[in-house]
């Protein structure tokens, strides 16, 4: 029922109401969420409700690359970051509440692959209506597979956390297998959610989520590189991402609650790894 909700509601996003409806429905929406407009067009611009959602930048943050740091890909509230726990193969939801990294990831993702993230760090970014929505790569990186895990898509924001375990592993998500420059492994899940009519890939957009798929499914890539800070897609309303990352590979910078803004440095990498 969720996905069918979110589909509807996908539709209506995209109506392109006669402009002065639409500037009421923007303008509502930006009230409601009480939204910041400092760095996007004026709320009049947008000819739907879902160009809003995904509303570009009108400048280009600008943030200094330094060598070992990851950026964060996205503006959100960290709602949990840790250390993977509980035999090594566990992150926490939210307090009370965990989830399964092996469920997380799906059926492509390689037993030894994941071993690698016992004990490693996990970050749980929640995007929420009033941010923006696109994501970034968080360093320089190669991307070595996606994965389309199909499933449900209820609400991601606290209060659903804090209702209902294992949300992450329940919602339809795509989930990106991915290598630093000094070639430590890390990934990006992007877990949809009600209202998130697509996750989008600008650099695969055979990736089709809220599709009526039932399967899960993968595809490898060959010398897919990012470049740190380059745009890799946008949610169509706001969502989830985790960062998962190796043992002894990363250490965060930032603190659990704290908000975030996308070219913000939130992660050092280890070079020396053990």
């Amino acid at each position: 029922m969720t996905n069918v909700i979110s589909r509807i509601f996908g539709f209506f996003a995209a109506v392109r109401f006669p402009a002065k409806v639409q500037a009421f429905i923007n303008e509502t929406y930006v009230k409601l969420f009480k939204i910041d407009m400092g760095e996007f067009k004026e709320v009049a611009y947008y000819e739907s409700l879902g160009a809003l959602f995904t509303r570009d930048l009108v400048k280009k943050r600008e943030f200094v690359k330094t060598q070992n740091t990851l950026i964060s890909p996205c503006d959100a509230l960290i709602t949990e970051l840790g250390t993977i726990q509980k035999g090594g193969l566990e992150a926490l939801q939210i307090k009370g509440f965990s989830y399964s990294i092996n469920s997380l990831l799906g059926d492509f993702t390689m037993r030894k692959d994941k071993a690698k993230l016992k004990n490693g760090l996990f970050v749980n970014f929640y995007l929420s209506p009033s941010d923006y929505h696109h994501y970034h790569a968080p360093c320089d990186m190669r991307v070595l597979k996606s994965t389309h895990i199909p499933g449900a898509l209820y609400p991601v924001n606290l209060k659903w956390l804090y209702k209902k375990a294992e949300l992450f592993c329940e919602n339809e998500r795509v989930v990106l297998e991915c290598e630093t420059a000094l070639k430590s492994r890390f990934w990006l899940v992007f877990v949809g959610a009600l209202n998130v009519g697509k996750i989008r890939f600008l650099f695969d957009e055979n990736i089709a989520t809220n599709a009526k798929k039932y399967e899960q499914s993968y595809v490898s890539y060959k010398d897919l590189n990012l470049f740190q800070g380059e745009e890799m897609g946008f949610f169509e309303m706001g969502s989830t991402i985790v960062f998962l990352g190796e043992k002894d590979a990363f250490r965060a910078l930032v603190k659990n609650g704290e908000k975030v803004k996308f070219t913000q440095e939130i992660i050092t990498e280890q070079e020396n790894k053990s």
